[in-house]
């Protein structure tokens, strides 16, 4: 069972003007299956404000609503031709993420993994309606930052060598990159707004956060792992502080961050903590501030006898999280950074439960969540070479934010039909 956990805001009819929402679509390819329980060789999948709102896997091959009014607004046409939409997509990423292993003489005993990310971010304005903030459409490969869409320029952007053949080829379609352009700000823009309107009934729900302060053990005999953690807070923004004598401690003094993370029931948690001695005779507290539940607390650590001590209700919903990129990338020994654009925006990726402070086994982990990201959905024609040296365009992809056009008909231009027809040589 795959899950995501993630807030959304209040509808159009609560909101007030500077208020943000998102609309994001994920696709993340291996390049063969790794042969764990819920982690698929394809998966695509569309958030509002980081909740899941529609999946696909290469399992399933059926586009389904995760949100019931989803379900209940939009016709089993619109499915139908999400669907078609997202099996041509995986087809096309199984043929890319091929070109793009030849292109760097990698062989097939590892396994890579290619994920496309794009999406809108909107401002609510006073009338209700949603104006452009922001676009996104990026490629990571390996865990790596790969290709961006450079909105304000309407340039492509490699981020790596091996991505300039792509950038070159796609930078000399016009055609594409207004069409990238203009779903970015205006197309998405839309779907955002009517997907709002479609959940405004169901996204009302505020959850206070539960603290607590603990200590865990060190590597170092003389020192221990003070934690504050922070779960089942909705929405996600919030601000922690652990304090040294009302001190605010910072990464200069050792502090270090889960950031927020999503828990199984659309909830977030976040976890700092910093390693201090056991002699240290300090005032020791974490502050809390939740505005979304009107939070603001102070939990100061009693000591020793908090040492080793989680409470029973944290291991339920503490899951820390190991994006399945990393998992990856493990298996193979190809640790990588997440890429510029990916640290900027809350890199998606699915991820496994890895272990709990408390049991330190995730062996029996039975769940598969996803975090979560800002980007857009686009059409696929069905299996093309866009990515390849020299050769083909990215004109097959092509269309809307939702899977279909808003007549339910998949969105393709004809000139992006003609592209992937008639690939031409640089």
């Amino acid at each position: 069972m795959l899950l995501i956990a993630v807030l959304v805001l209040l509808g159009a009819q609560l909101t007030v003007h500077g208020e943000k929402h998102s609309l994001t679509y994920i696709y993340t390819a291996l390049s063969k299956p790794v042969g764990y329980p819920g982690i698929h060789e394809f998966t695509a999948m569309g958030l509002l404000d980081d909740k899941m709102i529609d999946y696909y896997d290469s399992e399933n091959q059926v586009k389904v609503p995760k949100q019931s009014w989803m379900k209940e607004r939009l016709q089993k046409d619109y499915w139908d031709k999400g669907t078609q939409s997202r099996r041509s997509k995986q087809q096309w990423f199984k043929v890319n993420i091929e070109i793009l292993m030849k292109r760097m003489r990698q062989n097939d005993s590892d396994i890579h993994v290619l994920q496309w990310m794009h999406g809108c971010v909107g401002d609510v304005q006073d009338d209700g309606s949603i104006k452009f903030n922001r676009g996104m459409d990026m490629y990571n490969y390996d865990g790596s930052e790969f290709l961006s869409f450079d909105d304000g320029n309407g340039v492509w952007v490699a981020s790596v060598k091996s991505a300039e053949a792509t950038k070159r080829k796609w930078d000399g379609v016009l055609v594409l990159k207004e069409y990238t352009k203009g779903y970015l700000e205006n197309e998405c823009i839309k779907w955002l707004k009517e997907f709002l309107d479609y959940g405004k009934k169901h996204l009302k729900e505020v959850s206070k956060p539960e603290v607590f302060l603990y200590t865990t053990k060190s590597r170092v005999e003389t020192n221990v792992v003070l934690n504050c953690l922070a779960t089942g807070f909705y929405p996600k923004d919030i601000i922690m502080q652990i304090k040294q004598n009302g001190r605010v401690l910072g990464k200069l003094d050792g502090l270090k961050s889960s950031n927020v993370r999503p828990n199984e029931d659309d909830t977030f948690q976040q976890r700092d903590y910093v390693e201090i001695l056991k002699s240290d005779v300090s005032t020791y507290s974490c502050r809390i501030i939740h505005k979304a539940s009107d939070i603001d607390i102070e939990e100061v650590w009693a000591g020793d006898s908090n040492t080793g001590v989680i409470i029973g209700a944290v291991i339920v919903v503490l899951l820390l999280l190991v994006g399945v990129v990393l998992v990856v990338l493990k298996m193979t020994g190809k640790i990588g950074g997440a890429g510029r654009g990916a640290r900027d925006i809350n890199v998606a990726a699915i991820a496994v439960p890895a272990a709990s402070p408390a049991n330190g086994n995730a062996a029996n982990a039975s769940h598969v969540l996803l975090n979560q990201n800002e980007g857009r959905d686009f059409r696929s024609s069905g299996s093309n070479d866009d990515l390849k040296d020299g050769k083909g365009s990215k004109g097959s992809l092509s269309g809307s934010d939702s899977g279909v056009s808003s007549s339910g008909r998949e969105s393709q231009t004809p000139e992006a039909a003609s592209l992937l027809n008639n690939p031409e040589s640089e």
